[in-house]
């Protein structure tokens, strides 16, 4: 990219909402991405988040609050008046064009002269890998390739904010990877500022510097993706961040910063949660924290193994409990605890979060 692709802004909502007749789409939401930056919005379908992505974009105008992108007001400004560029899901590449003139498609409808554009195009190929590939066509290329020729089109327009919409889903599970990993390098690499949407949570902890989690129209918890994943505020969003371990618990003493819980038979020792004062908890554990254990203890609860799977690199559990259904995901997998075994769950506090109940 040239030197006037360093021009970096970030972007700003203050109380945004996007209503449909009576359909509230995205609800008084506000949040900032600095910039170069990379944020994910994350949340199942109809959460709100791609309509926030198409605000951003311009493509949808907000009905009442306030977009701000690289400090300038844009709530009123149309698409074209942005300098702003989207990656699309269907990539929507221009079947009879070949690769390099659909990645320089838009810098002639912007007026850029056939010499340079080209070269600007050929440049861009280079930064996804895709040098040698300009005279296919798109059919010639892999699903994989035709997404990077969808990221070489955006990028050669050298916006001050790069947009993504869910661009891995029509690509199988590896190659998924592959190109997370390569599209998370590029904007490192070029310092992008980039909002990225996914309702894959695996996804987006991969690629963001922050994670935005939506729901019902609007912001259940923002954060680092270390936060969201180890410390949810709610039940929402412990659920949806891969917790698959949702118990009862009662708190039954604070002091020092901490708190005592109890969960079944199990009394467990843990820091005090901000997520909650309440003393009817959410004990949210990951399946990774739990490890079974042959002798009994106060912060250990009874179990009985339903189900044992070995998986090569590690062994999985469905175990059955007074607090309920537990799902371990054990790494060591030498021995198997057999089938209709009782045992103790123990719980590592590293892999347990509190969360108020029933949110």
């Amino acid at each position: 990219m040239t030197e006037s692709a360093k021009k970096i802004g970030g972007v700003e909502f203050r109380s945004v909402s996007r209503r449909y007749g009576k359909v509230t789409a995205v609800d008084q939401i506000s949040f900032k991405v600095e910039p170069g930056t990379l944020v994910t919005l994350l949340g199942p379908s109809g959460c709100g988040k791609t309509t926030t992505l198409r605000m951003i974009a311009g493509l949808e105008a907000p009905s009442e609050g306030t977009i701000l992108i690289g400090g300038r007001d844009v709530t009123l400004l149309p698409a074209t008046d942005r300098d702003v560029t989207m990656v699309f899901q269907s990539y929507a590449l221009f079947p009879h064009m070949n690769v390099l003139d659909n990645v320089a498609f838009g810098l002639e409808v912007s007026g850029v002269p056939k010499a340079q554009r080209e070269a600007q195009a050929m440049q861009g190929l280079a930064m996804v890998g895709l040098a040698g590939f300009e005279n296919r066509l798109p059919s010639e290329l892999s699903g994989g390739q035709q997404q990077r020729v969808a990221v070489a089109r955006a990028l050669v327009l050298e916006p001050e904010v790069l947009l993504f919409d869910e661009p891995l889903s029509n690509l199988d599970a590896k190659l998924r990877r592959k190109m997370r990993d390569d599209i998370r390098e590029l904007q490192s690499k070029l310092g992008l500022t980039s909002v990225y949407v996914t309702h894959d949570q695996e996804e987006a902890l991969a690629v963001s510097d922050r994670i935005i989690v939506m729901n019902r129209a609007v912001i259940a918890q923002e954060g680092s993706p270390s936060d969201l994943y180890r410390r949810p505020v709610s039940r929402f969003v412990a659920d949806f961040m891969g917790i698959s371990n949702l118990l009862d618990g009662i708190v039954i003493a604070r002091a020092d910063g901490r708190v005592k819980v109890r969960c079944g038979e199990a009394t467990l020792d843990l820091p005090a949660p901000t997520a909650t004062a309440a003393d009817d908890v959410t004990v949210a554990i990951r399946p990774q924290g739990i490890r079974l254990e042959a002798e009994a203890a106060p912060d250990r609860l009874p179990v009985t193994v339903r189900k044992a799977t070995y998986l090569g690199s590690h062994l999985e559990y469905v175990l059955d409990s007074d607090a309920g259904e537990l799902f371990v995901v054990d790494p060591t997998s030498e021995r198997a605890v057999p089938p209709g075994s009782g045992a103790w769950a123990a719980f590592r506090h590293d892999g347990v979060a509190l969360v108020p109940r029933g949110e």
